[in-house]
């Protein structure tokens, strides 16, 4: 596939965009740091597939008037784009977002309202060419309303539930929505916090990421025992979830 891969530097991104170019893939990475983004083009240069050159342009998920411009900078690379990965965003505690509020304004904004205008300029990308693969990362805190990740489960549930309308809107015109609902993954991001039971690996939840992307599965829970914990979590009764910690 030919891929617009926005978050690749860091964490499940780095993990994933490395599968990635070793199988194949071309990719056409997406960033705000170009320092990162040069060592990264680099890394994957050199893990890449023989004849298989990966390049880079600058984009901010936080200044939208970017989006189309470095699109059109992918697409002259790339000549089509078959799929766009997207697993850039920002997070933050729920005590870190109570204590902080443009903190709240930015993390709102970023994963929910700018990750959804991106989406929107990948679909009319896609859609265009005849349809593709729209990868994008949510997370299992927008699952259901809980106590630690009021804010943060807030946007992903938001983000979850407009990728669910993407699906249903444009399956038959050929996109294909991959919504990935990871649970707590050892990254830079989480380093620090308590560790709960079933963490992963980025590397792991890569590997079940580019298999679900590969299926066409509309949803990727990442390791798969969150399809059990969450369908418990779900099926708990609002009185069990005041006192919940979860």
């Amino acid at each position: 596939m030919n891929v617009v891969f926005l978050g690749a530097t860091k964490g499940i991104g780095r993990s994933l965009a490395r599968r990635m170019a070793q199988r194949g893939d071309r990719l056409f990475l997406f960033g705000r740091d170009a320092e990162d983004l040069e060592r990264t083009t680099a890394d994957l240069n050199v893990r890449a597939v023989s004849g298989t050159t990966v390049a880079y342009t600058l984009c901010d998920l936080e200044q939208p008037g970017g989006f189309a411009e470095a699109f059109d900078r992918a697409g002259s690379h790339l000549g089509r784009i078959d799929g766009v990965v997207v697993t850039a965003g920002l997070f933050a505690t729920q005590d870190a977002l109570e204590r902080d509020r443009a903190l709240t304004a930015r993390l709102l904004t970023v994963d929910f309202v700018n990750t959804i205008l991106f989406c929107e300029e990948a679909c009319s990308r896609l859609l265009a060419a005849g349809g593709g693969t729209l990868c994008v990362f949510s997370s299992v805190a927008g699952e259901r309303g809980r106590t630690p990740v009021v804010l943060y489960g807030a946007a992903k549930a938001g983000l979850t539930r407009y990728l669910e309308g993407l699906d249903h809107r444009f399956y038959a015109r050929g996109l294909r929505v991959v919504c990935v609902k990871p649970g707590f993954v050892r990254t830079g991001m989480t380093a620090g916090l308590p560790e709960p039971p079933f963490a992963a690996d980025p590397d792991d939840v890569a590997r079940q990421v580019l298999r679900g992307i590969d299926l066409e599965s509309p949803v990727v829970y990442a390791p798969p025992v969150w399809i059990l914990v969450m369908a418990l979590v779900r099926a708990l009764p609002r009185f069990v979830m005041r006192r919940s910690r979860f």
